[in-house]
Protein backbone atom coordinates (compact mmCIF):
# COMPACT_ATOMS: atom_id res chain seq x y z
CA UNK A 1 0.00 0.00 0.00
CA UNK A 2 1.52 3.46 -0.73
CA UNK A 3 2.35 5.74 1.65
CA UNK A 4 -0.57 7.94 2.22
CA UNK A 5 -0.54 11.77 2.55
CA UNK A 6 -2.55 15.10 3.45
CA UNK A 7 -0.85 17.63 2.94
CA UNK A 8 0.04 19.23 -0.67
CA UNK A 9 -1.82 18.67 -3.80
CA UNK A 10 -4.22 15.46 -1.47
CA UNK A 11 -6.51 13.46 -3.79
CA UNK A 12 -7.67 11.98 -0.35
CA UNK A 13 -11.68 10.68 -0.96
CA UNK A 14 -11.15 10.68 -4.88
CA UNK A 15 -11.35 8.09 -6.97
CA UNK A 16 -8.73 8.48 -10.07
CA UNK A 17 -8.51 5.82 -13.25
CA UNK A 18 -5.06 6.07 -14.87
CA UNK A 19 -4.85 4.75 -18.42
CA UNK A 20 -1.99 3.03 -19.74
CA UNK A 21 -0.81 2.33 -16.20
CA UNK A 22 0.92 -1.23 -16.31
CA UNK A 23 4.43 0.53 -16.86
CA UNK A 24 6.82 3.65 -17.19
CA UNK A 25 4.99 6.73 -16.76
CA UNK A 26 1.49 5.43 -16.58
CA UNK A 27 3.01 3.64 -13.31
CA UNK A 28 4.69 6.53 -11.78
CA UNK A 29 1.29 8.47 -12.36
CA UNK A 30 -0.90 5.92 -10.32
CA UNK A 31 1.60 5.30 -7.49
CA UNK A 32 1.85 8.81 -6.95
CA UNK A 33 -2.01 9.26 -7.13
CA UNK A 34 -2.59 6.69 -4.68
CA UNK A 35 0.79 8.27 -2.12
CA UNK A 36 -1.83 11.26 -2.43
CA UNK A 37 -4.34 9.56 -1.09
CA UNK A 38 -6.70 8.62 -3.92
CA UNK A 39 -8.59 5.17 -4.54
CA UNK A 40 -6.86 4.18 -8.51
CA UNK A 41 -8.26 2.47 -10.95
CA UNK A 42 -5.97 1.26 -13.24
CA UNK A 43 -6.50 0.32 -17.27
CA UNK A 44 -4.18 -1.67 -19.18
CA UNK A 45 -4.49 -2.76 -22.73
CA UNK A 46 -0.94 -5.62 -22.00
CA UNK A 47 0.81 -6.30 -19.23
CA UNK A 48 -1.68 -7.98 -17.08
CA UNK A 49 0.97 -9.53 -14.35
CA UNK A 50 2.64 -5.97 -14.40
CA UNK A 51 -0.45 -4.39 -13.46
CA UNK A 52 -1.82 -6.76 -11.03
CA UNK A 53 1.53 -6.42 -9.62
CA UNK A 54 1.04 -3.05 -8.98
CA UNK A 55 -2.72 -2.92 -8.12
CA UNK A 56 -1.76 -5.41 -5.27
CA UNK A 57 1.13 -3.01 -4.09
CA UNK A 58 -1.26 -0.10 -4.36
CA UNK A 59 -4.59 -1.68 -3.09
CA UNK A 60 -6.00 -0.64 -6.42
CA UNK A 61 -8.15 -2.53 -9.46
CA UNK A 62 -6.56 -3.42 -12.45
CA UNK A 63 -9.10 -3.31 -15.44
CA UNK A 64 -7.86 -4.91 -19.02
CA UNK A 65 -9.41 -2.40 -21.78
CA UNK A 66 -8.10 -1.37 -25.25
CA UNK A 67 -8.90 2.41 -25.04
CA UNK A 68 -8.50 2.83 -28.78
CA UNK A 69 -11.87 0.80 -29.41
CA UNK A 70 -15.06 3.02 -28.01
CA UNK A 71 -16.64 -0.11 -26.70
CA UNK A 72 -13.36 -1.19 -24.60
CA UNK A 73 -12.99 3.02 -23.09
CA UNK A 74 -16.98 2.97 -22.24
CA UNK A 75 -16.84 -0.25 -20.08
CA UNK A 76 -13.55 0.75 -18.69
CA UNK A 77 -15.23 3.89 -17.46
CA UNK A 78 -18.17 2.29 -16.44
CA UNK A 79 -16.47 -0.79 -14.00
CA UNK A 80 -13.65 2.22 -12.43
CA UNK A 81 -17.23 3.91 -10.97
CA UNK A 82 -17.40 7.16 -10.28
CA UNK A 83 -14.47 8.44 -11.23
CA UNK A 84 -13.43 12.39 -9.66
CA UNK A 85 -9.59 11.99 -11.68
CA UNK A 86 -9.18 10.70 -15.09
CA UNK A 87 -5.48 10.81 -16.62
CA UNK A 88 -5.56 9.85 -19.83
CA UNK A 89 -1.65 8.31 -20.46
CA UNK A 90 -1.73 5.22 -22.71
CA UNK A 91 0.16 5.73 -26.11
CA UNK A 92 2.86 4.08 -28.30
CA UNK A 93 4.99 4.89 -30.98
CA UNK A 94 5.51 3.89 -34.89
CA UNK A 95 8.06 6.09 -35.76
CA UNK A 96 9.69 6.56 -39.67
CA UNK A 97 9.86 9.20 -42.05
CA UNK A 98 6.05 10.38 -43.63
CA UNK A 99 7.32 9.08 -47.19
CA UNK A 100 7.86 5.47 -46.18
CA UNK A 101 5.10 5.53 -43.29
CA UNK A 102 3.00 3.28 -43.75
CA UNK A 103 -1.53 3.77 -43.76
CA UNK A 104 -1.23 0.93 -40.39
CA UNK A 105 1.58 2.87 -38.65
CA UNK A 106 -0.10 6.00 -39.19
CA UNK A 107 -3.54 4.52 -38.05
CA UNK A 108 -2.31 2.44 -34.92
CA UNK A 109 -0.47 5.87 -33.83
CA UNK A 110 -3.93 8.26 -33.89
CA UNK A 111 -6.63 5.76 -32.43
CA UNK A 112 -4.32 4.60 -29.52
CA UNK A 113 -3.03 8.22 -28.84
CA UNK A 114 -5.96 10.20 -29.21
CA UNK A 115 -8.68 8.82 -30.55
CA UNK A 116 -8.69 7.06 -27.05
CA UNK A 117 -9.08 10.51 -25.09
CA UNK A 118 -11.53 11.34 -27.01
CA UNK A 119 -13.66 7.78 -26.02
CA UNK A 120 -12.45 8.33 -22.49
CA UNK A 121 -13.10 11.78 -22.24
CA UNK A 122 -16.53 11.24 -23.76
CA UNK A 123 -17.29 8.48 -21.17
CA UNK A 124 -16.80 10.50 -17.75
CA UNK A 125 -18.40 13.80 -19.03
CA UNK A 126 -21.75 12.72 -18.14
CA UNK A 127 -21.18 11.51 -14.77
CA UNK A 128 -19.57 14.53 -14.02
CA UNK A 129 -21.69 17.02 -15.16
CA UNK A 130 -24.35 15.59 -13.26
CA UNK A 131 -21.95 15.80 -9.60
CA UNK A 132 -20.63 19.47 -11.06
CA UNK A 133 -16.30 18.54 -10.13
CA UNK A 134 -13.76 16.55 -12.00
CA UNK A 135 -10.50 16.53 -13.12
CA UNK A 136 -8.96 15.37 -16.68
CA UNK A 137 -5.68 15.34 -16.98
CA UNK A 138 -4.01 14.18 -20.85
CA UNK A 139 -0.98 13.24 -21.56
CA UNK A 140 0.58 14.73 -24.58
CA UNK A 141 4.81 15.77 -25.36
CA UNK A 142 6.88 18.23 -25.99
CA UNK A 143 6.97 16.64 -29.67
CA UNK A 144 3.28 17.34 -30.01
CA UNK A 145 4.36 21.32 -29.23
CA UNK A 146 7.19 21.30 -31.37
CA UNK A 147 7.26 18.40 -33.80
CA UNK A 148 10.10 15.96 -34.38
CA UNK A 149 11.76 14.17 -36.90
CA UNK A 150 10.51 11.14 -38.11
CA UNK A 151 7.37 11.30 -36.04
CA UNK A 152 4.47 12.87 -37.93
CA UNK A 153 1.85 10.29 -36.56
CA UNK A 154 3.41 10.54 -32.90
CA UNK A 155 3.51 14.38 -33.07
CA UNK A 156 -0.16 15.00 -34.94
CA UNK A 157 -1.31 12.38 -32.29
CA UNK A 158 -0.02 14.55 -29.18
CA UNK A 159 -0.74 18.07 -30.80
CA UNK A 160 -3.96 16.74 -31.39
CA UNK A 161 -4.43 15.69 -27.68
CA UNK A 162 -3.74 19.54 -26.96
CA UNK A 163 -6.18 20.88 -28.80
CA UNK A 164 -8.98 18.71 -27.93
CA UNK A 165 -8.25 19.61 -23.97
CA UNK A 166 -8.14 23.19 -24.97
CA UNK A 167 -11.85 22.77 -26.27
CA UNK A 168 -13.00 20.39 -23.47
CA UNK A 169 -11.56 22.96 -20.85
CA UNK A 170 -13.92 25.67 -22.32
CA UNK A 171 -16.76 22.94 -22.56
CA UNK A 172 -16.81 21.91 -19.28
CA UNK A 173 -15.88 25.02 -17.53
CA UNK A 174 -19.26 26.18 -16.30
CA UNK A 175 -19.30 22.98 -14.67
CA UNK A 176 -16.26 23.10 -12.16
CA UNK A 177 -14.69 20.37 -14.33
CA UNK A 178 -11.22 20.89 -15.35
CA UNK A 179 -9.06 19.80 -18.25
CA UNK A 180 -5.46 20.42 -18.68
CA UNK A 181 -2.03 18.71 -20.40
CA UNK A 182 0.96 17.83 -18.97
CA UNK A 183 3.49 17.27 -22.29
CA UNK A 184 6.84 15.43 -20.97
CA UNK A 185 10.14 15.55 -22.74
CA UNK A 186 12.87 12.97 -23.12
CA UNK A 187 11.94 10.60 -19.88
CA UNK A 188 13.45 7.81 -18.74
CA UNK A 189 11.08 4.38 -20.04
CA UNK A 190 11.21 1.21 -21.69
CA UNK A 191 10.22 3.21 -24.91
CA UNK A 192 13.51 5.16 -24.79
CA UNK A 193 15.43 2.69 -23.69
CA UNK A 194 15.78 0.99 -26.80
CA UNK A 195 17.01 4.35 -28.90
CA UNK A 196 20.12 4.39 -29.84
CA UNK A 197 22.83 6.68 -27.51
CA UNK A 198 23.59 8.90 -30.19
CA UNK A 199 20.23 10.09 -30.48
CA UNK A 200 19.77 10.12 -26.55
CA UNK A 201 23.26 12.23 -26.26
CA UNK A 202 21.58 14.31 -28.80
CA UNK A 203 18.19 14.77 -26.91
CA UNK A 204 20.13 15.49 -23.49
CA UNK A 205 22.74 17.94 -24.91
CA UNK A 206 19.59 19.41 -26.13
CA UNK A 207 17.82 20.10 -22.66
CA UNK A 208 19.03 22.33 -20.52
CA UNK A 209 18.76 20.56 -17.62
CA UNK A 210 21.36 18.55 -19.43
CA UNK A 211 19.47 15.27 -18.38
CA UNK A 212 16.36 12.38 -19.12
CA UNK A 213 13.32 13.27 -16.96
CA UNK A 214 12.74 10.03 -14.18
CA UNK A 215 8.67 9.09 -14.76
CA UNK A 216 7.70 9.89 -10.83
CA UNK A 217 8.80 14.20 -12.30
CA UNK A 218 6.23 13.86 -14.58
CA UNK A 219 3.83 11.80 -12.05
CA UNK A 220 4.24 14.83 -9.43
CA UNK A 221 2.71 17.31 -12.24
CA UNK A 222 -0.01 15.08 -12.90
CA UNK A 223 -0.55 15.14 -8.95
CA UNK A 224 -0.74 18.61 -9.07
CA UNK A 225 -2.92 19.09 -11.79
CA UNK A 226 -5.74 16.63 -10.18
CA UNK A 227 -5.40 18.21 -7.09
CA UNK A 228 -7.93 20.89 -5.59
CA UNK A 229 -4.50 23.02 -5.52
CA UNK A 230 -4.92 23.47 -9.06
CA UNK A 231 -8.71 24.53 -8.69
CA UNK A 232 -8.21 27.38 -10.93
CA UNK A 233 -6.07 25.95 -13.43
CA UNK A 234 -8.29 24.47 -16.77
CA UNK A 235 -7.07 24.50 -19.94
CA UNK A 236 -3.45 24.34 -19.39
CA UNK A 237 -0.21 22.97 -21.02
CA UNK A 238 2.28 22.23 -18.74
CA UNK A 239 5.86 21.08 -19.94
CA UNK A 240 7.69 18.55 -17.66
CA UNK A 241 10.94 18.44 -20.30
CA UNK A 242 13.94 20.27 -18.80
CA UNK A 243 13.30 22.84 -21.00
CA UNK A 244 13.65 21.21 -24.20
CA UNK A 245 10.95 23.35 -25.54
CA UNK A 246 12.11 26.70 -24.75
Amino acid sequence: MAERSTGFASLEGKLALVTGASRGIGRAIATELAAAGAELVLGYRSGKDEADELASELGARAIQADVSSPGDAKRLVEEAGDVDVLVNNAGLTRDGLLARMSDDDWRIVLETNLSSVFYTCRAVTRPMMKKRRGAIVNISSVVGVHGNWGQTNYAASKAGIIGFTKSLARELGSRNIRANVVAPGYVKTQLTDVLPEEATAAMIQATPLARVAEPEEIAGAVRFLASDDAAFITGEVLLVDGGLGM
